[in-house]
């Protein structure tokens, strides 16, 4: 290992910006999540049972998403956001504040997954050009996840 590469011997260099996008996406996702928690203590109506209990898979799905995006940052040898100050700045999701109502509440859902995904496959190209299999086979699988979300969420909107 020299001065030039990572402790898992990519370029520290490249890996820097890799870990900056991360870090983009990370504040993303915790605004995802703060926005999913809300929406599972406001929901009211008559999709409240449903939508109670998958809000809370939501959140749940973020939380681990947002640890394991934490610890690739970590293992890429950088340090994770872990503000909120960071997050608010960082993030192209805003915050979802006083939504109760049922069909708003899934398009939140829906806009935030869209934006997640484009911030997904905009780092896609920066761990390819580090040869970082890690950390696209974590995109690729969170992406292959939400594609298939969005489409049931927006299945969902259309009843």
């Amino acid at each position: 290992m020299s001065k030039h590469t990572t402790q898992i011997g990519l370029d520290s260099k490249q890996s820097e910006v890799l870990a900056f996008e991360l870090n983009t996406l990370l504040a993303n996702y915790q605004l995802y999540y703060q926005n999913t928690r809300g929406l599972h203590w406001n929901i009211k109506g008559k999709h409240f049972f449903e939508l109670h209990v998958k809000f809370e898979e939501i959140y749940t799905d973020a939380q681990e998403k947002i640890d394991l995006i934490a610890e690739r940052i970590l293992t890429l040898g950088f340090t994770p956001l872990h503000t909120f100050t960071d997050y608010l700045t960082s993030s192209n999701i805003k915050e979802g504040k006083n939504i109760s109502d049922a069909k708003d509440a899934v398009q939140l859902i829906v806009d935030s997954l869209q934006t997640i995904i484009l911030i997904e496959r905009n780092i896609l190209p920066t761990a390819d050009k580090l040869s970082d299999e890690g950390t696209t086979s974590l995109l690729t699988d969170f992406i292959t996840q939400q594609e298939k979300e969005i489409w049931m969420y927006s299945s969902w909107l259309k009843q």
